[in-house]
């Protein structure tokens, strides 16, 4: 978002550059936008009780869930989740309005601090402590330190809803004196799932234990973690005293959010799993787990780079073709020599045959070709890369569209693929944002 005075002629030349050029500028008006959200959030919305949604992984999700079970609309930007997009949630708030819900993330010390005092919650949610922002945070306990930031700036009235399942969000109880909620598949959580099934393609089922009642749930959400989200959601509405029966409608109806663990169905029964949004390290085996249990003629996986590797990367992209040639019959590798070579060293040590480890190149446009070659009847695809690999192209192209952008790396991230000007043209020799 921070760019040059000289790299603006070059963003003028394409909508695309326009759309990041007014990404910049807003990001650029947070020194503002803060101080009126400070001040609009202490005044004309300060009987709000606003949630804060922080964490490494599923706070988007949960956001969701959250908004859901508390009948909060959402606007459709909320996502955009430091700076002035925290601004901006707050200063979207309406007075009188009962409920607020605002994702909140960092990737460097200090800044949680700050968006605290903008948002000033009365309930904090914590999804997880995870390797994300490796290179600016460098260790979990660096992470759990700056996002428990949020716990620490609750009134002693206010509720900490914590993650039970993740000792580093467990421990942020010891950093406030508000009341603690806990949510998680173990038994020791205060609002907790047993029985989980995944029910593929419609979602997963389970049992939901809170304050002594159970509810048997079917949900659109995949994955056993994925669960967690929802919890988080029961949590937060059932500690506000809202009827169970008011709170878990909305979360059976909940969508998957775009882009992570997605179903989206083809023709001829073929169905590709989008996981394509994030790429910790945490959440590829989560992916790989997730598709290990889908019921499929053949499980295919269209693999990219990891974000931030926490450790040897060599040793972390063997590791992942280990699980790689355990879990899927062929995958296509749209990423550098150096990332495939250890994928496909890892994918031929678990006993996959080199001939069904596929190089693309890096270009989404060849792996797309390469699974028309190979799709057939009955098989699932899962897609999973870092978001600024855009993914989202290949379901596009799979689905009819005439995908023309094949850049292997772009930052664009206000408009998704399908809404992007750049799309069907391509660049065309004009310059990527990059």
């Amino acid at each position: 978002m921070r760019y040059r005075l000289r790299q603006i002629p070059a963003l003028l030349r394409t909508p695309a550059g326009r759309i990041q050029l007014r990404a910049g500028l807003r990001y650029r008006s947070w020194p503002v936008l803060s101080r009126l959200a400070v001040l609009y959030r202490q005044t004309l919305v300060r009987q709000t009780r606003t949630v804060a949604v922080v964490g490494s992984l599923g706070k988007s999700t949960t956001t969701r869930a959250v908004a859901a079970a508390l009948a909060v609309p959402l606007h459709p930007r909320f996502s955009y989740n430091c700076f002035s997009g925290v601004a901006l949630a707050v200063l979207r708030t309406r007075p009188g309005q009962r409920y607020a819900v605002v994702e909140v993330g960092i990737d460097k010390p200090g800044q949680m601090t700050r968006y605290a005092q903008v948002v000033r919650p009365d309930i904090v949610v914590v999804t997880s402590i995870a390797s994300e922002h490796h290179r600016s945070l460098h260790t979990l306990a660096t992470t759990r330190h700056e996002k428990a930031e949020m716990v620490r700036a609750l009134p002693d009235h206010g509720i900490a809803v914590l993650n039970g399942d993740d000792e580093n969000v467990l421990w942020m109880r010891s950093q406030t004196r508000a009341r603690v909620v806990t949510f998680g598949l173990g038994e020791g959580n205060d609002v907790r799932a047993s029985d989980v099934h995944l029910d593929w393609p419609r979602g997963m089922r389970f049992r939901l234990h809170v304050g002594g009642h159970t509810r048997t749930l079917a949900v659109r959400l995949l994955g056993q973690h994925m669960l967690r989200p929802l919890l988080a959601a029961v949590a937060v509405a059932h500690a506000e005293g809202l009827p169970l029966d008011r709170i878990v409608a909305p979360l059976e109806q909940l969508r998957p959010t775009p882009g992570r663990l997605e179903p989206v169905c083809l023709a001829r029964d073929i169905w590709i799993l989008r996981d394509d949004q994030k790429a910790a390290l945490e959440t590829v085996h989560t992916a790989l787990d997730v598709l290990a249990q889908i019921p499929a003629r053949r499980r295919l996986v269209v693999l990219g780079e990891v974000t931030e590797p926490p450790g040897k990367q060599s040793q972390i992209y063997h590791d992942i073709g280990v699980r790689l040639g355990s879990v899927a019959s062929l995958a296509v590798m749209v990423a550098r020599n150096r990332s495939r070579r250890s994928y496909t060293a890892g994918a031929v040590r678990s006993g996959m045959p080199r001939s069904s480890l596929l190089d693309a190149k890096g270009s989404t446009r060849t792996a797309t070709a390469m699974l028309r070659e190979v799709l057939a009847p009955g098989d699932v695809v899962l897609l999973k890369a870092r978001l600024d690999q855009h993914f989202e192209r290949i379901v596009l192209a799979l689905l009819g569209r005439n995908v023309q952008c094949d850049i292997r790396q772009c930052h664009i991230r206000r408009v998704s693929c399908a809404e992007c000007p750049m799309l069907e043209p391509g660049w065309h020799g004009s310059t990527p944002v990059t």
